[in-house]
């Protein structure tokens, strides 16, 4: 018996449970077959020694981390040329116990977690892999941050980023639909702006002075606007870059050519293709707005000692989820903000992914969905509200009662029903287990089936009404206490009505 430091590889057939459900014996034995060819010799070439062959599946270990990613990206790499294998691979780096030919330790179970996570055809390896190989070597970018079964707190991934492959961040994306993505290369003349742009350099060596130049020859920008396309990159002038607030897109100049021009494919869909009329007879007099998160305030009713909320990218609140881009946590000590990817902002300056930064009154989080504000509150049922414009909307026409709620009448916006209960951390005591045991999700508990109305009545002003006779609906104005609706209360544009764990804006159609 013997530990040693190692990196544990696995690779695993994406596709093989399809595959299986469809393929005769034969079939199966050559689907095994071309997997052994294909991945074997890669790994060993590299220095990888196999540990276990399921088949479907490989283990390896091999003495060093860089060999180890090297090998791991040669893997992706040659499954991008071929239509015959899907393959993931995943990897970590720790002490192992080698007994009777296989391998044990928490490096093994670690890259075995990762690699269940790893979408197919991709490489994903822990922050330890990522700490001790050469990362010159091995283009990467950090990718998620994940809660995996048997390991404590969260785990950051990176992904290895082949020749053939560029996944561009969602603002990039965002910008090339609109138009306003600038490109500027080294070597040519700046371009022109346009208002709000999402500058991307291309072509400069990262620590170079010609990049410092173009920098600097930029109006004000705020940072997170700011990425540079590379492949090969220091981690001294990663570092530095990332430090300034800025973000990066890993690929190499064809694979972002390619990644762009794929963006650029997708039809958009025509603005205002989310808002729903009721009345296709009439038009709309108010439209609701699905805007944002209401934060309860901490410790509820002996249940709920703290609680955290998953942003997605695109713009949804979740209970938690591996896709997050943003955790916010908010306990008695106020409500903190975590990025889970880079290229996050707060107030105008990206932040690192491993923050865990306070939210005061007026911050403004920069996402992937857009920008999210910040609205602290105080003595009273909620700490705060994030508020978002969404394109998620409904339009209430004159004479129309709308309801709000989780199973609302119809016509109806169905507020948020999030399971599960990964987000809460409960108090102690038999109130808090009986709840628990009961399915307790503070949607369930703040917000009814029927919770709230809105009526646009004969002279256009707009009726809140309250439904629910113990979840309390409030109306919120900025920089002002909330006013709760007991029962009925006029609302006007710009107002927000607080239900539950949402919050919906009142808008002017087509605002």
């Amino acid at each position: 018996m013997a530990t040693r430091t190692r990196t544990v590889l696995f690779t695993d057939l994406a596709n093989y449970t399809a595959s299986v459900s469809r393929a005769d014996r034969q079939g199966l034995r050559n689907l095994l077959a071309a997997h052994e060819k294909f991945v074997h010799p890669i790994l060993t070439r590299r220095g990888g020694r196999i540990v276990k062959n399921l088949g479907d599946a490989y283990m390896a270990l091999f003495d060093s981390a860089t060999d180890a990613a090297r090998a791991g990206l040669d893997v992706v790499e040659k499954v991008a040329s071929t239509d015959t294998l899907i393959i993931r691979v995943s990897c970590a780096t720790g002490d192992v116990e080698e007994i009777d030919g296989d391998a044990f330790g928490d490096a093994v179970n670690l890259a075995a977690r990762i690699n269940s996570k790893t979408p197919a055809g991709e490489f994903w390896f822990s922050e330890s892999t990522k700490i001790c190989m050469n990362q010159a070597e091995v283009p990467w970018e950090p990718v998620a941050k994940l809660n995996l079964k048997g390991l404590v707190g969260n785990t950051i991934c990176y992904r290895a980023v082949g020749r053939t492959r560029c996944w561009l961040p969602q603002s990039i994306s965002a910008a090339i639909k609109a138009d306003t993505l600038v490109r500027i290369s080294k070597g040519e003349p700046m371009p022109p702006l346009p208002p709000d742009p999402i500058v991307l350099l291309e072509g400069f060596r990262p620590g170079g002075s010609s990049l410092t130049t173009a920098v600097d020859s930029l109006p004000v920008l705020d940072p997170n606007r700011l990425f540079l396309s590379a492949y090969h990159i220091a981690p001294q002038d990663r570092h530095t870059w990332i430090e300034s607030g800025r973000s990066m897109v890993m690929g190499t100049p064809q694979a972002l050519e390619t990644a762009i021009a794929q963006v650029k494919a997708i039809p958009s869909s025509p603005i205002g293709s989310n808002t729903i009329i009721l009345d296709m007879g009439q038009n709309s007099e108010v439209d609701l707005v699905m805007g944002g998160l209401a934060l309860p305030a901490v410790p509820m009713a002996e249940v709920v000692a703290s609680y955290t909320y998953d942003l997605l990218p695109d713009g949804r609140w979740m209970n938690r989820s591996d896709q997050a881009v943003v955790r916010v946590d908010i306990s008695r000590e106020g409500v903190h903000m975590q990025p889970m990817q880079h290229g996050i902002g707060l107030n105008g300056k990206t932040v690192p992914a491993d923050s865990f930064l306070p939210l005061k009154d007026g911050a403004v989080m920069s996402t992937p969905s857009g920008k999210i504000t910040f609205h602290e509150l105080s003595n009273g049922p909620y700490v705060g509200l994030l508020v978002a414009d969404t394109p998620l909307r409904m339009g209430v026409a004159m004479g129309q009662v709308t309801e709000l709620g989780r199973e609302p009448n119809h016509p109806g916006m169905a507020l948020p029903d999030r399971s599960g209960q990964d987000n809460i951390r409960w108090c102690s005591g038999s109130r808090a287990a009986r709840a628990r045991q009961g399915g307790f999700t503070l949607d369930r508990a703040l917000a009814g089936r029927r919770q709230a109305s809105v009526e646009v009545g004969p002279k256009g002003s707009i009726i809140l009404s309250a439904l629910h006779e113990r979840c309390p609906t409030y109306i919120y104005v900025p920089d002002t206490p909330l006013r709760r609706v007991e029962p009925i209360a006029t609302v006007q544009f710009g107002e927000f009505i607080v239900t539950g764990t949402t919050v919906v804006s009142l808008r002017k159609p087509r605002d």
